[in-house]
């Protein structure tokens, strides 16, 4: 693992993930999405502002960029976790802080999800069961999320071991969509989250 592949691999990341599909999808419909809705440019914005057709567009390609991300260093370089975990990381951050949005961004919930499926599927499996019951239960996309969130170390922990890079990946990913997320939660605690 030279010190060129983890530039390269972290230069091909976070530009993958700054690549807004939100803003680009509302815009093509004539929506500002940081004046709609929450303000988030995300997938759930965009779903509530838009509609489902749209959000779901917009949460697979934000997934397909994790999924990339994460995804061809594994090819280029034998499988290497390390450095799928380091692009991964770097496109969350670009999802999250885009230099073409002025270091904003949204919540990296989609492109973690798409990462994961390169990554660990079994541990996104288990993420995306908690996510589901929370959801269904709540209503609450983002505590739904957070859950999904907290869930990923301990899953990685469990099927592969402390050792692994996957699971410093879970604790790091827990750490930024759970940050991510902090006006949710002031929202939730004061009883005006949204729901669906």
């Amino acid at each position: 693992m030279s010190v060129v592949s983890i530039l390269l691999v972290i230069l091909v990341g976070y530009f993958l993930g700054a690549i807004s599909f939100a803003v680009i999808v509302a815009r093509s419909q004539g929506i500002d999405i940081f004046k709609a809705g929450s303000g988030n440019p995300g997938a759930t914005n965009v779903k509530r502002t838009l509609g489902a057709k749209w959000g779901n567009t917009v949460f697979a390609l934000d997934a397909l960029k994790g999924f990339l991300a994460a995804g061809w260093p594994l090819l280029a370089y034998g499988g290497d976790n390390r450095l799928a975990v380091i692009g991964l990381i770097a496109a969350i951050l670009g999802h999250s802080f885009s230099i073409f949005l002025k270091f904003r961004g949204g919540k990296g919930v989609a492109t973690t999800i798409g990462g994961l499926l390169a990554l660990m599927w079994a541990v996104l499996l288990i993420g995306l069961v908690i996510w589901l019951i929370v959801f269904y239960t709540s209503k609450m996309v983002a505590l739904a999320s957070m859950l999904f969130a907290v869930s990923l170390p301990i899953a990685a922990y469990f099927i592969h071991g402390s050792e692994d890079p996957r699971f410093y990946l879970g604790i790091v990913l827990a750490v930024l969509i759970v940050v991510r997320h902090r006006s949710n939660i002031v929202r939730m605690l004061s009883g005006k989250e949204n729901k669906f």
